[in-house]
């Protein structure tokens, strides 16, 4: 018996030396390598292997070196300085034990940690809202109205070719106004283009026709616009200024100056575009619309509403519930009222109307009490 277990244990012996001198199978090496099968904790399949030979009584070669470092550390087993190509195996309910600890212990750590998370958000939020009134070097926030008026005062009287300004609220008062009127007749002296954009109500205002119309006449060009546009400065395209809306409860009149290039692009594309649609002022009275608007039905004032913004007439019927040819008709109505050949015309005599302009001055009034922009 003895003679046969010997004769079973060499054999086994043989048959890991015989697999160290195959070939290695496709894998082998990444699974003595010790990639665990159920993830970077568990013990792989080369360690559990090597375990049970130990167990045995086999010695471990140089090619179970990366298993045997996954057992020692599990403490599953130990070396003897004497005889380093024996470990001996430990119990593996004890090593599982203490292995269990310290992964216990480390969840601990490591659930702490979570824990402290949100305090360090909010300690570190608060360097972030600070930095929202810098936003980097590409532009700065300024607060209050006298610094908005000083920056776009020096930026003006340092423009060399042009200045575009864009008024939804108008002129913020008459000593502002007087003020941006010598700056203008300054610019228009050094050879700058100056162009305002007005909302159309400032026709009516007596103080901005007599400022538009002495400058006009040096100059510079004017021109209104009904329909909503935003506020905005821009000098040689080079730098703007626009209203807050970034920073949270914003002071009134707070402004960016803006200084990145291809955003000041933007801002100007944005003026460019209100003013291709804004009708010219010389400083002329507001034109006399044929009809003030008033006696319409809440449909056909969103058909005109879509109508003078585009928007494709079966969307409209679709919104209002009705046929298509309900809304033809309504148009045909409309289009007798105003005297209109083409729905081009109906939207021109519908943003002149009284109506049409009420609601524009509600939109701005709205606009104001949130806060005014740039420029004065």
């Amino acid at each position: 018996m003895e003679e046969d277990s010997s004769v079973r244990g060499g054999s086994a012996a043989h048959a890991r030396e015989g697999d160290r001198g195959r070939a290695p199978a496709p894998g082998w090496a990444e699974e003595r390598a010790g990639a665990p099968a159920g993830g970077p904790d568990a013990l792989s399949p080369a360690a559990r292997a090597l375990y049970a030979s130990i167990t045995r009584g086999e010695p471990a070669g140089p090619a179970d070196g990366a298993a045997l470092r996954e057992l020692l550390a599990w403490h599953l087993v130990t070396v003897d300085p004497d005889r380093p190509g024996a470990p001996i195996a430990l119990d593996p309910q004890e090593a599982g034990r203490r292995r269990l600890d310290e992964g216990l212990r480390e969840l601990a750590a490591r659930a702490a940690g979570m824990a402290a998370v949100p305090a360090v958000a909010d300690e570190l939020a608060l360097h972030f809202e600070r930095a929202k009134w810098r936003s980097g070097a590409g532009s700065e926030f300024l607060a209050e109205p006298e610094q908005v008026g000083a920056r776009i005062g020096e930026a003006v009287g340092q423009a060399e070719t042009e200045l575009l300004t864009a008024q939804p609220l108008g002129p913020a008062g008459a000593d502002a106004l007087e003020a941006a009127f010598a700056r203008d007749v300054r610019a228009l002296a050094r050879g700058v283009r100056v162009r305002t954009l007005y909302r159309d109500g400032e026709r009516d205002d007596a103080a901005t026709r007599d400022r538009v119309t002495r400058l006009t006449a040096r100059g510079a060009q004017f021109r209104t616009l009904a329909a909503p546009y935003q506020s905005c400065v821009v000098v040689d395209r080079r730098q703007a200024f626009i209203p807050d809306h970034v920073v949270n409860s914003t002071p009134t009149h707070a402004a960016w100056h803006v200084m990145d290039r291809a955003l000041v692009a933007f801002i100007a594309e944005g003026f460019e575009d209100a003013w291709r649609r804004a009708d010219i002022w010389h400083g002329d009275p507001r034109r006399a619309a044929p009809d003030d608007g008033g006696g319409l039905t809440h449909r056909q004032r969103e058909i005109l509403i879509d109508t003078a913004a585009g928007v494709d007439q079966r969307i409209t019927a679709r919104r209002l519930s009705i046929g298509l040819r309900t809304l033809t008709k309504e148009l045909g109505v409309l289009r007798a009222r105003w005297g209109a050949p083409t729905l081009a015309a109906l939207s021109y005599r519908w943003a002149l109307s009284a109506e049409r302009r009420r609601m524009a001055e509600e939109v701005a009034g709205a606009e104001e009490q949130r806060g005014g922009g740039p420029g004065a």
